[in-house]
């Protein structure tokens, strides 16, 4: 978004210093950042140092972290070197975070954008040209093939993006108060989204914030069954709770549910009786959003139509809510301190571009190829390690499979023997436990998950069967 060449800022930030420092970070980033080539060992003498850091870690947070990661600072797309001096292939980022992974120039000249505007945060009462900019391409990938979603409030978190989406869901509908969501969401920690997630350990002890109804997921091995029996467990929690009902909840692939996705007559069979109940429709797209064969997954599964409020975050740097017209609050109910670090929305902007550029979208585009790249690996090391893996792999770049019967201690054995190994994924699911790799879908290439089946080999030779 263009500014005035009249205004001090434009003048500073076109500076030829400025542009010279630039260049010559550019420049200093790309030579280092070249000599990462491919997973390495942890360094010997880097090993009581490291060690004191992640005993200082464990100290201030009140628990060991899920892995011994402590980034050193500098690693090469998926590849990242750690304060051990071991470089690890990062598939999972963060849980699906960096999208463009480690170090990209990019992301570093969107951190320099943000460092040069006159603070570090934007919030309620300072906006910026850039959180215009950002808005309005996500309403616009959102608009293009029908969704009224009209305006975009930005957020910090997935959490606070996800609490929004309610608020205005319950404000829309009150008296209604009842929420319906699917088998094994999840939605975040807050009191409200922890009420919301489908997992009892994680309220233990929190007071009970919504009423909520859950729904049979989507069975890829029943799939006119498992629809039928949603169908109807709906019907039924709509007789014996009329009128109650604000909101219907849906992650399109479960994330922290397994990474399984549904299919599009499943959710228009929920979402056609949700419309004929006037109950709202939120996709919640934190996890899914870029990693489908369109920006976002409703549009990946045909429901524009059934779209009234999305959620999305992680990828995007920034969490986002969006929503149409009809649905603005009638007060003020959508407020907070901050929306977002400068640096943030920098790197939004330059993450929707990267994803644009390196052609991720499309039945034909890069997530969808990746994905079936991905898939066929698995399969020949299915087929090589019997009992050992199995599918199914996911959707797009949500790639996951089964680790042996998917008891739980195989899983998180499987997944700490991955990362000694040198490649990073995270655990997913219940009943059966899975693990699950969100590569950066723009930067990631068939090399790179050449290079994962490698080390995924390696670690299968060496694990017991159950």
């Amino acid at each position: 978004m263009e500014q005035s060449s009249d205004l001090l800022a434009v003048q500073f930030r076109n500076d030829p210093r400025v542009e010279q420092a630039r260049e010559l970070l550019a420049a200093a980033l790309a030579d280092h950042s070249a000599r990462i080539t491919g997973p390495r060992p942890p360094r010997p003498e880097l090993a009581t140092e490291n060690a004191q850091l992640i005993d200082r870690l464990t100290k201030a947070r009140g628990g060991a972290p899920y892995f011994p990661y402590l980034s050193s600072g500098l690693g090469r797309g998926p590849w990242v070197e750690l304060s051990d001096g071991s470089v690890k292939l990062d598939f999972i980022v963060g849980i699906g975070v960096h999208g463009l992974g480690h170090s990209h120039p990019l992301m570093m000249q969107a951190s320099i954008d943000g460092a040069l505007q006159d603070t570090v945060m934007q919030g309620n009462l300072q906006q910026h040209p850039p959180s215009i900019e950002l808005c309005e391409r996500l309403i616009a990938w959102a608009q293009k093939s029908g969704a009224h979603l009209d305006h975009c409030l930005l957020s910090t978190s997935g959490a606070m993006a996800n609490e929004n989406a309610l608020k205005i869901a319950l404000h829309n509908r009150a008296p209604a108060s009842r929420i319906l969501a699917l088998d094994n969401c999840f939605a975040g920690r807050s009191i409200a989204l922890a009420a919301l997630t489908d997992r009892p350990q994680y309220r233990t002890g929190v007071p009970l914030a919504l009423a909520v109804d859950y729904l049979p997921s989507f069975d890829p091995r029943d799939p006119d069954g498992s629809t039928k029996k949603a169908v109807a467990t709906l019907k039924k929690n709509v007789e014996r709770h009329p009128h109650q009902y604000a909101n219907l909840w849906m992650e399109l692939v479960s994330g922290e549910g397994g990474y399984y996705p549904g299919s599009t007559e499943y959710f228009r069979a929920l979402c056609e009786i949700a419309r004929e109940q006037k109950i709202l429709i939120t996709f919640d797209e934190v996890q899914t959003f870029s990693r489908l064969s369109e920006p976002y997954a409703f549009q990946h599964f045909k429901l524009d139509e059934f779209a009234d409020i999305v959620t999305i975050g992680k990828i995007t740097q920034v969490c986002a809510t969006l929503y149409g017209e009809a649905l603005n609050p009638k007060g003020p109910l959508l407020s907070q301190t901050f929306t977002a670090s400068s640096a943030s929305i920098a790197a939004g902007l330059a993450m929707l571009k990267a994803l644009e550029d390196n052609h991720c979208f499309g039945p034909t585009g890069r997530n969808m190829e990746r994905h079936r790249y991905f898939a066929a690996k698995l399969g020949q090391l299915a087929e090589k390690h019997p009992g050992k893996i199995s599918g199914p792999w996911g959707e797009g770049m949500m790639i996951a499979f089964t680790p042996g019967s998917g008891a739980t201690k195989y899983a998180q054995d499987f997944v700490y023997k991955m990362y000694h190994a040198g490649i990073m994924g995270f655990v997913a699911g219940h009943d059966p436990t899975r693990i699950r790799f969100l590569p950066p879908p723009a930067c990631t290439t068939e090399a790179d998950i050449d290079a994962a089946c490698s080390i995924l080999d390696e670690v299968l030779a060496n694990m017991p069967q159950e």
